[in-house]
């Protein structure tokens, strides 16, 4: 059986309280079918397919557990240019998502108002100062009948140092905004470690200073994060104000395609800190629970990578988009200035 499209059952799971049966093998197809294409991006880079891509190899349950807890009719999430699990999870066209990592479209060609995923980006800690404007909208329009809004903005460990990461979380406190900020503590800023670069180890406790409460939680645990998200969303949601999730995860794979982690940690390092692999992990407690046999993972791997490879297909379609959307999209109206340059390039690159 296909897996059902996750922006409905992100919708059950948000609302609903344990997962049930049907649920827990959903969560498990989104973290397979995550598995699969990020590693099938990783050697479309190598592949030449595609000239660079962020790899999130480790942190699939800390991508789909806080995706499925998205209400996509109300929610917005603010990805960075690391969260294709969430956007999976949410539904969006994944070859739309991937004409950013092959360079003809920056933040992807799908519909960020249709989809409520915003287009990712390269700015690090910029998309949650995005999210904090978001949310503060949501708090002057007014609570509909079933509850604000949430912004759920992710960044990571590195992130939490940028000061823009600062000003927004203090702007959500001082505002009462519904954001879910939503930290992947994946170990590394690049090549430094997370005890080099934050203060104190825990982004978490820095909440404190901003009056908003937190929570850390095992990031390699999909029903842990899904439910300290949900408990966090609720929270904002009800007119409380901004929360910070921490999850804790590893991530097991380079920064990005052209990172190499063996000039900064070895081989025995990544095994050792990286922890239990987040879909073994959950491929156990479904089988302690007895809602999935051998069978269904073997089918569930097996659709996953037939996804992939279709997913492949798409992307090696893509054409290149018309230059002259450069100029389209920088303002909502153009300026003389805008104009100028767009019959210049015209002149220069089509004759026209």
């Amino acid at each position: 059986m296909a897996p059902r499209a996750l922006d409905t059952l992100s919708t059950r799971i948000a609302d609903a309280g344990a997962p049930g049966p049907d649920q827990l093998r959903d969560l498990y197809r989104m973290l397979s079918n995550v598995r699969q294409l990020d590693t099938a991006a990783v050697a479309w880079q190598r592949q030449g397919l595609i000239p660079g891509y962020a790899p999130m190899l480790g942190q699939e349950a800390a991508q789909v557990g806080a995706g499925a807890v998205v209400d996509t009719t109300r929610d917005f999430v603010f990805p960075t240019y690391r969260e294709m699990g969430v956007a999976y999870t949410l539904g969006v066209n994944m070859v739309e998502y991937m004409s950013t990592h092959k360079a003809l479209w920056h933040g992807g060609l799908y519909d960020p108002a249709a989809t409520h995923f915003a287009p990712f980006q390269a700015v690090v800690g910029g998309s949650v100062l995005h999210a904090v404007g978001w949310a503060h909208g949501q708090t002057l329009n007014g609570a509909s009948t079933v509850g604000l809004g949430v912004a759920l903005a992710f960044l990571g460990d590195g992130a939490s140092s940028q000061g823009d990461v600062h000003e927004a979380m203090n702007f959500a406190a001082i505002l009462t905004a519904p954001v879910v900020f939503f930290v992947q503590n994946n170990g590394w800023a690049i090549s430094v470690p997370t005890e080099q670069q934050v203060a104190g180890g825990s982004v978490a406790a820095r909440a404190a200073g901003y009056g908003m409460p937190a929570v850390r939680v095992d990031g390699n645990d999909v029903l842990a994060v899904l439910d300290a998200t949900r408990r966090a969303a609720a929270h904002a949601r009800a007119g409380l104000g901004p929360v910070v999730v921490e999850a804790m995860t590893y991530r097991r794979g380079p920064h990005s395609t052209s990172d190499d982690p063996g000039r900064y940690r070895t081989l025995d390092d990544e095994k050792i800190d990286g922890g239990e692999d987040p879909l073994s992990r959950f491929r156990a407690v479904l089988l302690e629970r007895g809602v999935a046999d051998a069978a269904f993972f073997a089918e569930a791997d097996a659709q996953a990578q037939t996804r992939a490879d279709e997913i492949r297909d798409g992307v090696t379609a893509l054409t290149s988009r018309p230059g002259s959307e450069m100029f389209d999209f920088v303002f909502q109206e153009s300026t003389p200035t805008l104009g100028a340059q767009k019959r210049q390039w015209k002149e220069e690159s089509e004759h026209v």
